[in-house]
């Protein structure tokens, strides 16, 4: 992406990957302010994940279905932890492994297995549930590895049709520990300090919204992001809670990936479209 951006500030809310899409904003001549919006808390499953692999042992062709590549490594944490990695890999491998996304197939890649079968883009709940269809999951186990929060409409497809279900949380979102930072974010936002803000998961803008309520900011937040900052969605779903929560995204691109999100925005920018 070329410099277009001169100078303007971009709000980020990126944890994980909070220095790769700064330097994506900082190629294109913005000012990246990134401050994270979500923690992510691993959650102690050693039981849960002892319980799980007693289990398996007994399943001729179990299936894995993993919605994140977070989880996925996680997974085999656990397993490291109890010393029955061989066990978990020997599962996937005479059973199924089904990836709602690129990020979970590669975590398993990492660990030597290829999934089977994976939801296609832009990788929505409803795609995962597509992709799902194609296998018979009636009287099988299916170990479902969710992402930061429970996925309801997953968890009824899979039980709708027979599954017999065993749920893995390993880790959950959570507000930051420190939200100060977000709160300056959003007086500056108010204030309209910002030419943009991105946003890379629904959670995100979630918390956002969340934290501007407890300072009494939230419709001041909402009416600043509406009238004066071009905002945008990774994908579909981040895009569709946005709109439920008042503010419906102007960018949003056709591969949901982080760089095509800010070669969009940047387009957008440059352009002088700043609504």
């Amino acid at each position: 992406m070329p410099e277009k951006l001169n100078g303007q500030r971009i709000a980020l809310f990126e944890s994980r990957l909070a220095e790769e899409i700064s330097a994506l904003v900082r190629r294109s001549g913005g000012v990246p302010v990134c401050v994270p919006a979500v923690r992510e808390r691993r959650r102690p499953a050693g039981r849960e994940m002892a319980a799980l692999l007693d289990e398996v042992q007994a399943e001729a062709s179990p299936v894995f279905v993993f919605s994140t590549g977070v989880g996925a490594s996680a997974l085999f944490g656990e397993a490291r932890a109890l010393g029955r990695e061989a066990e978990l890999r020997d599962a996937i491998l005479r059973g199924l492994a089904v990836c709602r996304g690129p990020k979970p197939v590669a975590a398993l890649h990492r660990e030597g297995i290829a999934s089977a079968l994976r939801a296609r883009s832009p990788y929505t709940t409803e795609e995962f549930i597509d992709a799902l269809v194609q296998v018979d999951v009636r009287g099988r186990m299916v170990a479902l590895v969710h992402y930061g929060e429970k996925n309801e409409p997953l968890v009824e497809a899979l039980v709708s049709r027979g599954a017999r279900l065993r749920e893995l949380m390993l880790y959950q979102w959570e507000l930051p520990e420190d939200t100060a930072p977000l709160a300056r974010v959003i007086e500056e936002l108010q204030g309209g300090a910002f030419a943009a803000a991105a946003f890379t998961t629904q959670i995100q803008a979630r918390n956002l919204i969340a934290i501007a309520g407890g300072m009494g900011r939230k419709e001041g937040l909402l009416a600043a992001l509406r009238s004066r900052v071009v905002i945008a969605a990774v994908g579909p779903t981040c895009a569709r809670v946005l709109a439920e929560l008042g503010v419906p995204p102007q960018v949003v691109p056709e591969t949901p990936k982080m760089a095509a999100m800010l070669a969009a925005l940047v387009a957008r920018l440059a352009d002088g479209r700043t609504r």
